[in-house]
């Protein structure tokens, strides 16, 4: 049983992962970062350090990992979401395809692609403008500086090839959504008369035709479309918008159709655009009346449904979708500063910590935290701390010296979250120690209420403070580990996530 996955499918899949963002009951979504520790072979697989990161494992107990390590989250809005498409820049000396709608393995493309989603038949230039490629001058290469023309018609550019502009990005598209690799794509509706016909591809020449300009219908289940077939040195002339061949009247209404240019069909070849006067017989249409005519193939090329640029998704393949998250300096002391991320993912629908209730702030602190009434020195990040009595082990993730808050994260692995294999959680009054440091933290359980610090305010009970988010809660739907980016005080992360469906 032969099947596929179609384009359309992909497409429908983008456009219900983009709606969920903005539905009445809209999925929550939350880019997180986490893993302020370094990796290691011991905890994370052999040969795997920080400049060799893990790949990550899609399993059950992974996932709850990802929640241990996790520092902060923030809140990817439906404004912070596009269709994107693979960037292709405008290229003096480049070679690109052109529209067709029948490329496959037996029909590829001029850069031999067997798809046209893997076509090279659009571009964008330096002002941000996106043409799609209607004829490409018979394959070749650009020449000419950058199309500007905004015009909703195709137009010829002076390098003769046959472009319709579809779009220009706006600057917020461009801030957001524009990579090296991929741009986004928008529904600007410059679109035509719905199954007409713009350009003819001469797939062969032909030979021994008599010099002339011809007209035929196009045949097929549209109307009113007219060929236009100039003959120049006894073979067909190649489309070109002013001195080629080309459409005299592109129709409408066609999701196929056929040109027979053939002696056997002169009585349906005209020498008026009006197919009122056809060729006398099958010897005139020849140059030589004692040589036959070799067939030229010419074959109408049938744009996308509702014509050319009426919905630029879909005709330029926009299946991916880009979340773009900017992580912006401590984002109301959510967001630690001061040590490195080695974690990004995204999870969907979490809860409030200590409840099953949704979770829907913009930004949410995910490590834990314990206020001190005094240290007597500062803690490093990073390093191991541990507590007298409960034998709780944390790794420091922050610490806030003005205000004596020690912000930490409680891993699974020993040294890093447990001692002998078990989780404990800090608690109590007793002393919290740091290794490397030689700190050492008094718990201020006296402390039940909110401390106001310069960007936020953190709620303590005995002295203790707890993440937003319920660990384990939502879905974690995507997850990438990196080398370490260190954050700092005023630094902000431009993270853009492209998922291809």
């Amino acid at each position: 049983m032969a099947a596929i996955v179609t384009e359309r499918f992909a497409k429908n899949n983008a456009d219900q992962f983009l709606e969920s963002f903005s539905e009445a009951s809209p999925t929550y979504y939350y880019m997180f970062l986490g893993k302020s520790s370094s990796f290691n072979a011991t905890n994370d697989g052999t040969g795997v350090s920080d400049n060799a990161p893990p790949t990550p494992i899609d399993d059950v107990s992974s996932e709850y990992y990802d929640w241990d390590n996790m520092i902060a989250a923030k809140r990817i809005n439906s404004t912070d979401v596009s269709n994107v498409i693979p960037r292709r820049d405008y290229t003096i000396g480049n070679r690109y395809d052109m529209y067709e709608h029948n490329i496959s393995s037996s029909n590829q493309s001029d850069s031999s692609a067997s798809s046209l989603w893997d076509s090279t038949f659009f571009y964008v230039t330096s002002a941000n403008r996106v043409y799609k490629v209607l004829d490409n001058n018979n394959n070749a290469v650009t020449s000419a500086a950058e199309p500007t023309s905004e015009a909703a018609a195709p137009f010829k550019t002076s390098d003769d090839y046959t472009v319709k502009y579809l779009y220009t990005l706006t600057a917020n598209q461009a801030d957001k959504f524009l990579t090296f690799d991929y741009m986004a794509v928008s529904s600007d509706d410059t679109a035509e008369t719905d199954g007409q016909i713009d350009v003819l591809k001469v797939e062969n020449v032909g030979a021994g035709i008599a010099d002339d300009t011809y007209y035929m219908a196009v045949q097929g289940d549209g109307a009113s479309a007219v060929a236009e077939i100039v003959v120049s040195s006894n073979a067909v002339a190649r489309f070109n918008l002013s001195t080629g061949s080309k459409m005299s009247a592109k129709g409408s209404g066609y999701t196929f159709g056929t040109i027979d240019f053939s002696e056997a069909n002169y009585a349906n070849i005209y020498t008026d655009s009006g197919l009122s006067t056809a060729v006398a017989s099958a010897t005139a249409l020849r140059s030589n009346s004692g040589v036959a005519i070799t067939t030229p193939t010419i074959n109408p090329i049938i744009g996308p449904r509702g014509g050319h640029g009426k919905d630029p998704i879909s005709e330029l393949g926009g299946h991916y979708v880009m979340m773009n998250t900017k992580f912006q300096q401590d984002e109301s002391n959510d967001l630690a500063v001061g040590n490195d991320i080695r974690k990004i993912g995204v999870v969907t629908n979490p809860y409030q910590y200590g409840t099953t209730t949704s979770f829907t702030a913009s930004t949410g602190r995910q490590t834990y935290a314990v206020l001190f009434s005094s240290a007597t020195k500062s803690f490093d990040i990073d390093e191991k701390i541990t507590q007298a009595t409960t034998g709780a082990v944390g790794k420091v993730v922050e610490y806030d010296a003005t205000n004596k808050i020690l912000y930490y994260v409680q891993e699974r692995f020993e040294d890093f979250g447990t001692s002998d294999g078990a989780l404990v959680r800090f608690s109590g009054g007793n002393d919290i120690t740091g290794a490397t440091s030689g700190a050492v933290g008094t718990v201020d359980t006296t402390t039940s209420s909110s401390v106001t610090l310069s960007s936020a305010t953190l709620t303590f009970a005995s002295g203790y403070n707890n993440p937003e988010l319920e660990p384990d809660s939502g879905n974690i739907i995507y997850i990438e580990n990196r080398r370490p980016i260190s954050r700092a005080s005023d630094q902000t992360e431009d993270i853009k996530i492209i998922v291809e469906f």
